[in-house]
C-alpha cells in the first residue's frame, strides 16, 4: 500500500451549465505512485460512477495520461470522466502543447479534447466491437426492460471499450418509463434511447444501465453517446448535429450535444463546471 500523503483532489460536474445538475467526476489530480488497488479503493469508497487519476503521459503526443476507475473496476475509456478531468486539469494550471485542443493519453490510446469558446468536445474513440446484437443478448435486454421485440427499433453493440450495447425505441417516452430488472442482466453494459417529439428542444432521450461495472443508471454517458453518435450519424438515422438529454429519472438534466464532421469525426460536446477544490490524502 503506498505510503499516504496529501494530493489535489476536484470533483467535477458534466453535461450541465448549472452545477449539482450533470454527472460528477472525482478527480486526483496527482496519481503518481499509487497502486492499482489504492485507486480502485478509492473509487469504491467515492461511489461514483467513474473516479480518475491524473499521471504523467508515456507519449510525447499526450499532456497527461489519465486512469479511469468505477466502484467495480478500471475501464479504457470513459467519456465524461475525460470532459471532467480536462477541465479539472486545466483548473489545476495543466498547460496543454496546443491552445486548441488536450491529448488525453489513456488505455484506449490517445483521445484528443477540443477547446472552442471555452467549450470542451471529445473525439469519439473508434468502436472495438459493432453490428447488430445477438439474439440470445437482446432477449434478454427485452426481458429485462419489460419490453417485447416488436417495440424495440433497432440494436447495435455500440462497444468503445466498457463493452456497451444499445437499443432504440420509438419514442423518449418509453425510454423514461422503463423500470429495468437489472439482476436478469447483472453483466450488462446496456442502454435505450428514444425520439423526443419534433420542435423539443433535445432530438433524444438517453438512458444507461451498467450493472456491469457496479453502477446501476450513469446520469449522463459520454462514452455511450459517442460511440452512438456514431452508429446513429453513419446510418443516417440522426442528422449531423443533435442534442441529447439524460439522468431526467436520476433528478438530474444532462445536456449532451453531439456532432459529426464531414470525415466522419463524431465530437461529444458539454458543459464541465468545477464544483469542488481541494485536497485529498491517499
Amino acid at each position: 500500500m503506498t505510503t499516504p500523503r496529501t494530493r489535489p483532489f476536484v470533483q467535477v460536474d458534466v453535461f450541465f451549465t448549472l452545477p449539482y445538475r450533470g454527472n460528477p467526476v472525482a478527480v486526483v489530480l496527482d496519481g503518481t505512485d499509487l497502486t492499482d488497488q489504492d485507486m480502485q479503493r478509492l473509487a469504491r469508497w467515492t461511489n461514483l460512477s467513474e473516479t480518475t487519476f491524473v499521471l504523467p503521459p508515456t507519449t510525447a503526443e499526450a499532456d497527461y495520461r489519465l486512469r479511469i476507475f468505477t466502484p467495480q473496476d478500471e475501464l479504457p475509456f470513459a467519456g465524461h470522466p475525460t470532459l471532467g478531468s480536462a477541465r479539472a486539469w486545466l483548473d489545476g494550471g495543466g498547460m496543454p502543447q496546443h491552445a486548441d485542443r488536450i491529448v488525453q493519453e489513456c488505455a484506449a490510446g490517445l483521445v484528443t479534447v477540443r477547446r472552442r469558446e471555452g467549450v470542451l468536445s471529445f473525439a469519439a474513440p473508434p468502436r472495438i466491437r459493432d453490428g447488430a446484437l445477438d439474439d440470445a443478448y437482446l432477449d434478454q435486454i427485452v426481458a429485462a426492460f419489460g419490453l417485447t421485440r416488436e417495440r424495440v427499433l433497432a440494436h447495435q453493440w455500440v462497444d468503445n471499450g466498457p463493452g456497451w450495447a444499445v437499443v432504440q425505441l420509438a419514442t423518449a417516452q418509453e425510454v423514461l418509463a422503463l423500470e429495468p430488472n437489472l439482476s436478469l442482466i447483472p453483466a450488462a453494459m446496456v442502454g435505450a434511447i428514444g425520439a423526443h417529439p419534433e420542435g423539443s428542444e433535445h432530438h433524444f432521450e438517453m438512458r444507461t444501465f451498467a450493472p456491469g461495472a457496479g453502477v446501476p443508471e450513469d446520469p449522463a454517458c459520454g462514452s455511450m453517446n459517442a460511440a452512438v453518435g456514431q452508429w446513429l450519424t453513419s446510418t443516417g438515422a440522426a442528422p449531423s448535429t443533435y442534442r441529447v438529454s439524460q439522468g431526467t429519472r436520476l433528478g438530474r438534466a444532462a445536456s449532451i450535444e453531439i456532432a459529426a464532421d464531414m470525415d466522419g469525426t463524431v465530437w461529444v460536446s458539454g458543459a464541465a463546471t468545477v464544483c469542488i477544490r481541494g485536497t485529498i490524502t491517499l
